[in-house]
């Protein structure tokens, strides 16, 4: 034991069992200070905003083109009716990502370095590869959310595949700002965030939605009139809002704070504190969603074809080919959506909405090569030089997104966005049970292990999360039509639900049902302790 300088007693934390390594290295090496204000005052300013910025870097993963898609599909399909789904998944993942933050505070490692520790070598690189899938699927829809943003700023001059290779170019200049501090790289995610909150902002009071109708949406659970179209959405709305990825990032981020791990109060003010950023993050977050999810239920929602089509004509707009004179539903995505705000609502909606959609791609391109970074290092624990890490986890979804860039049309992403979609919602339990897994681990967490109202109330809240994203999964295999491809994803969910089973199996010995370990071969050796501080004399 030693005392701090206020004569508080403090705790070693021992040493993790094995040989002694050096922490990995990360962007993260700055530490932002904490101000040391009365420890027993309920709340200060200073400290949240001291800890204000690893959740809106978090919260920017529910900003991406991917969500803002599944929003204005959402609108366009089923007008306010599902705003409700959208507002009950953010508290989902606001929960999710407080045993995320708690992790990373409490052990000092984040979600990958923990499962780097604790699980055996195949099932980890099993897992590696598994998150590397959902974070390729995820930058896949960021770069080309980014190329589609310049292609309609551009009117059309900047072809996909030029776009992909300004916005990769561009991230790496954006991700070197670290080096001009910690806080400055915040400010400017901050400033991205801004952009998108105004940009969308300004197409919501453009189109002025039924405040009443909105209201009523994000508090009535309940949707009358809908079909199966609508179930799906409301379940797409769940798989872009929860993505897997984010939760690795979320426990590297909160690292960045300078935090005294032996002081229990330190850690349990920290948790606090990240919380409540958390929480004002997501709620933001929340917001710039509604607006695009209100601005396309009330202008378009059961709107054909045929009248978009004769709209985009009398406007003189050059893309109304791209909408069939037919009485059939409008069908939209990130590229036609800003289309019919031109056609409808002027050329400055259009552009505007570029500028939105340019700002949510370029900073989730961003925090997800982070991400990449973070999983790759802790996975592999990894001794890389750090621009041989950028350029790794770069490159790994480069090539596959310059081949659909090349061969792909900007006007029909629509069925590769879905495919994308699927392939994210099949790596969430990659992510969810290990997270669930450690936070339940008194030997890890000691006084901050999830208690029982957390151990069950997060287990059905993952298995809930899970249930919804495996059906997302079934819909969109049955409608492959093929059977040779039904064959080989009947293969692949096998494997698959295999590796879940295990996972689950460790998770269930982790929160308490130690039966199941028949041969006492799991074990979860002590990382961190924080026992009760004794009295002692000064």
């Amino acid at each position: 034991y030693r005392k701090s300088s206020s004569q508080e007693p403090e705790l070693y934390s021992p040493a993790s069992p094995g040989p002694q390594q050096e922490p990995i290295s990360t962007y993260f090496e700055e530490k932002v200070p904490i101000p040391e204000d009365d420890m027993t005052k309920l709340f200060s300013f200073r400290k949240l905003w001291a800890f204000t910025g690893p959740g809106f870097l978090m919260s920017i993963a529910y900003l991406d083109p991917g969500n803002i898609e599944s929003d204005l599909q959402s609108g366009a399909r089923a007008g306010f009716k599902l705003l409700w789904v959208l507002l009950g998944a953010t508290i989902i993942g606001l929960l999710l990502q407080r045993l995320a933050a708690r992790l990373g505070v409490v052990t000092g490692m984040h979600l990958a370095e923990v499962c780097n520790r604790h699980y055996p070598t195949v099932p980890r690189i099993i897992l590696w590869l598994m998150v590397e899938l959902a974070i390729i699927g995820s930058d896949m829809q960021e770069v080309i959310g980014c190329a589609i943003a310049l292609n309609l700023l551009s009117v059309g001059r900047i072809p996909l595949w030029a776009g992909v290779l300004i916005t990769i170019i561009d991230t790496f200049v954006f991700l070197f700002l670290d080096k001009y501090g910690l806080r400055k790289l915040e400010a400017f995610f901050g400033f991205l965030i801004t952009i998108m909150a105004l940009s969308f902002g300004y197409e919501y009071v453009r189109v002025a939605p039924d405040q009443a109708e909105v209201l009523k949406g994000m508090f009535v659970p309940y949707c009358s009139g809908c079909g199966p179209t609508q179930l799906e959405q409301a379940v797409g709305i769940v798989g872009a809002v929860i993505m897997p990825h984010n939760i690795y990032l979320h426990s590297a981020l909160v690292k960045s704070r300078d935090i005294n791990r032996a002081n229990k109060k330190e850690v349990k003010e920290a948790n606090k504190y990240y919380f409540i950023e958390s929480s004002i993050a997501l709620f933001i977050s929340f917001l710039i969603n509604v607006f695009v999810v209100a601005v396309f239920a009330e202008a378009f929602y059961g709107k054909t074809n045929m009248e978009v089509s004769l709209q985009c004509n009398e406007t003189g707009s050059a893309h109304s080919e791209l909408f069939p004179a037919n009485n059939e539903t409008l069908e939209v995505d990130i590229y036609k959506g800003g289309v019919v705000l031109g056609c409808f609502f002027g050329p400055a909606a259009l552009y505007i909405w570029a500028i939105g959609i340019l700002a949510a791609g370029q900073s989730s391109t961003m925090t997800g090569t982070y991400s990449g970074q973070f999983v790759m290092e802790g996975f592999l624990n990894l001794r890389w030089s750090r621009f041989a890490r950028v350029l790794l986890t770069r490159s790994i979804a480069i090539f596959p997104t310059l081949l659909v860039a090349v061969f792909q049309d900007v006007q029909h992403l629509t069925g590769m966005n879905d495919f994308l979609n699927v392939l994210q919602s099949m790596q969430l339990p990659f992510a969810l049970i290990p997270i669930l897994t450690f936070t339940s681990l008194t030997s890890l967490m000691n006084d901050f292990a999830n208690g029982l109202v957390w151990k069950i109330g997060g287990g059905l809240l993952i298995l809930v999360v899970c249930a919804i994203n495996m059906y997302f999964v079934v819909v969109y295999v049955t409608a492959l039509n093929s059977t040779v491809l039904y064959v080989f994803s009947a293969l692949l969910s096998i494997a698959y639900l295999s590796f879940v089973c295990y996972l689950v199996w460790r998770c269930l010995i982790a929160l308490g049902v130690s039966r199941l370990d028949f041969r006492g071969s799991v074990q979860y050796p002590p990382t961190v302790l924080m026992d009760e501080q004794p009295e002692f004399d000064s």
